[in-house]
């Protein structure tokens, strides 16, 4: 059978790190076996806000890519202030952490990048990929956003091909993303976001969410909307099981604090936590439970593997909880998954607001694959929530449960202590990346 070919445009690529990269990267690792040749489009010279070199060997030798210059602002705002970093990455201070300079930086980014900063890509990548499709047949074409910007590519496309079948694939929302909101937007600015919004999900043939009821609500706006949520890879067991004992045959430094780690009741974040994500009601009780039991005192740790903001770094130093925390910093993601496996519970937080329900962070899956136990905060009802009671892996909390909060501690506390607190998940595979891909091919045979 010959194969079909799919192109595919994404912002995020090896060396990128963080969430954002690992969906596409596992799909084009999976595709061939399912007769389908991945080609794919980035830019040549990126600005990721974070960078992890490891993940470029996962990129299969044969892929064929693409690229062309892009030019970013981003550049300009980072020396106007260096918390305009946090903007590459949908991140802002809000309330009274929030500065005149990010006030402004917020207000010209949303009202004058639309849909976003990488928005100058957009002309440049349609000039070039007309010209590329008129010599080179594909069947499918995927954009993959944020940033939004690309599926404005796929739109002109989409209008100058109009055989070639076109799946907008968004990994977060895009007006209902949850900093939409605190972008400062004109009603102009707001009614153009919406209006090319509109467009993407009228012209593109399929519109893919990653999340069940982000599905729900692009339906409600005319898209032709599926579900393929993120995953893991089904290597990623044995990964962590290669990763753990190369680390524990090595005699030195990091080995020994890797092991010391092991030995304490510790709760692990493992990403990127911002203001909008902070779950300010579980430094409160960890830190009444450190004040109030000299035994969980001792035998705690509070343990962030990546990106934490400052202003929260600040609450918690200021707080009882200072002797407990270890503060990595980004670490690479071989790293990260040892240091998944040496945890106790795995933290996962979403955005407070109802609107956030459908929110499914990426990291889930490999915490799965752990069979670690998940703690997650959200909004009630959530996508989140459903998943961890069907493969029966954690236990989902809002932000006001302070009292059903402090029990699970406790009950979770003595139970590590006995030595049974952590119990294989359920039902986990339908969230494989190879499974996964079979979905993606199952629905671009039937376009």
């Amino acid at each position: 059978m010959k194969q079909k070919k799919i192109l595919i445009i994404s912002y995020y690529w090896p060396p990128a790190g963080g969430p954002g990269v690992q969906r596409w990267l596992k799909f084009v690792k999976y595709l061939p076996d399912f007769g389908w040749e991945p080609t794919v489009f980035i830019p040549e010279n990126p600005s990721y806000p974070i960078v992890d070199e490891t993940l470029k060997k996962d990129v299969p030798k044969n892929l064929k890519m693409i690229k062309t210059k892009i030019w970013e602002p981003y550049q300009f705002a980072e020396k106007f202030g260096k918390d305009n970093k946090k903007f590459k990455a949908g991140q802002f201070d809000v309330g009274e952490n929030q500065s005149w300079k990010a006030k402004l930086s917020i207000f010209v980014r949303g009202n004058f990048f639309i849909p976003d900063a990488r928005v100058f890509w957009v002309k440049p990548s349609v000039e070039f990929l007309e010209k590329y499709l008129k010599v080179n047949h594909y069947d499918v074409l995927v954009t993959t956003g944020p940033p939004h910007s690309l599926h404005l590519i796929g739109l002109s496309l989409k209008k100058k091909f109009p055989d070639l079948k076109w799946i907008a694939d968004f990994r977060d929302p895009w007006t209902e993303i949850s900093y939409y909101k605190y972008l400062k937007l004109t009603k102009i600015a707001d009614k153009k976001h919406r209006k090319l919004e509109s467009e993407v999900f009228k012209n593109a043939d399929v519109t893919l969410a990653t999340s069940y009821t982000d599905a729900e609500n692009f339906r409600k706006k005319s898209a032709n909307a599926f579900c393929i949520t993120n995953g893991f890879d089904s290597e990623v067991k044995s990964q962590i099981r290669e990763v753990v004992e190369s680390v524990d045959n090595k005699n030195d430094l990091t080995t020994s604090q890797l092991n010391d780690f092991t030995e304490k009741f510790t709760l692990s974040y493992i990403g990127i936590l911002e203001q909008l994500r902070n779950p300010e009601i579980l430094w409160e009780t960890l830190n009444d439970l450190v004040e109030e039991n000299a035994d969980f005192k001792n035998d705690f740790e509070l343990k962030f593997v990546g990106r934490l903001d400052d202003k929260i770094l600040q609450k918690i130093v200021s707080s009882a909880l200072k002797n407990n925390l270890t503060n990595l910093g980004y670490q690479t993601h071989d790293v990260a998954l040892k240091h998944m496996q040496d945890s106790t519970i795995l933290l996962m937080t979403n955005f407070p607001q109802e609107s956030s329900k459908g929110i499914i962070p990426g990291k889930i899956f490999e915490y799965l694959a752990t069979g670690k136990t998940i703690l997650s905060f959200g909004p009630k009802d959530a996508d989140v929530e459903k998943i961890l009671n069907e493969t029966k892996a954690g236990k989902h909390f809002g932000y006001d449960e302070k009292e059903n909060l402090k029990k699970f501690f406790l009950e979770s506390y003595q139970n590590w202590k006995l030595g049974t607190l952590n119990q294989n998940a359920e039902n986990i595979e339908q969230f494989s990346r190879k499974n996964l891909t079979q979905k993606l091919v199952d629905l671009m045979n039937k376009i």
